[in-house]
């Protein structure tokens, strides 16, 4: 098939918008490199010495490592459950599918504010608060849908007739699960994981209502930062944070393809 040429307008348009979206990123960035002791843009000197504090920061170093295990404990568990969830969902269908997957999914459309508020009325209620238990539990509410959707995209796009054919030669459901669909199914995993993780370690609303203080993540860790100083140590956090995203996504994206997952 033919593809219709795009417009220099619409170029002009996108490149636009690109720029407005990064407009915030490209303001942290020479501000991470200032040498002055308050923000300033833009800076009237130019140092590393904010990169120096992080390792100089306990709180920040011992809050960037929980949020590491917490996001990968909440990722794995997500693929646990999503990767079974999904199959039942789109390989077996069973009557209400589509409800049921629009119930698992309904976290999604809450306001995030909406869902920690009542997290805080049942965690409080059950003892979970200010615990890595809470936080975990309240990581999953989030993600969990956005693995299982990407899980399930991934699942529906696969030819069904690969099974069938495994399934005709003799190898029973298990095997042609095991060697067939799960292969298949890997780029889809890797990038559900892959959100999950991300949006776990950037989850900063529903760790404000669960933290507590002597336990937080890094998002909400440097949310106390910035409300009692106005230095550019979180700047230069923010350019690592954003470098470390990237990191995942090309690395993702260059092996296996976000597009085979995301894209239906």
């Amino acid at each position: 098939m033919d593809e219709r040429p795009v417009s220099p307008f619409l170029k002009f348009c996108a490149a636009l918008a690109f720029v407005f979206l990064l407009a915030p990123v490209l303001v942290v960035v020479p501000l991470s490199f200032s040498g002055e002791v308050f923000l300033s843009f833009p800076p009237k000197s130019w140092s590393l010495r904010w990169y120096e504090a992080i390792g100089q920061n306990p709180k920040m170093l011992d809050a960037f490592l929980f949020s590491l295990k917490l996001a990968a404990a909440v990722t794995i568990t997500d693929l646990i459950v999503a990767v079974p969830a999904a199959y039942a969902l789109v390989r077996l269908a069973p009557r209400g599918a589509e409800a049921m997957t629009s119930l698992f999914t309904a976290p999604l459309l809450l306001p995030t504010i909406v869902l920690g508020l009542a997290m805080l009325i049942v965690f409080a209620r059950a003892g979970l608060l200010a615990t890595p238990q809470g936080l975990y539990f309240a990581h999953l509410v989030v993600t969990l849908p956005y693995a299982l959707r990407v899980v399930s995209t991934a699942l529906s796009t696969l030819p069904i007739a690969v099974e069938e054919a495994a399934a005709t030669l003799g190898a029973s459901p298990l095997t042609v699960f095991r060697r067939v669909t799960l292969p298949l199914m890997l780029p889809g995993i890797v990038a559900a994981g892959a959100l999950s993780f991300l949006v776990s370690f950037d989850e900063v609303v529903l760790s404000l209502f669960m933290s507590g203080p002597r336990l937080s993540t890094l998002p909400v860790e440097m949310y106390r930062h910035v409300e009692t100083r106005a230095d550019p140590l979180v700047a230069a956090i923010s350019v690592l944070l954003v470098l470390f995203t990237l990191v995942i996504v090309v690395v993702v994206d260059r092996s296996l393809g976000l597009a085979k997952a995301f894209v239906k």
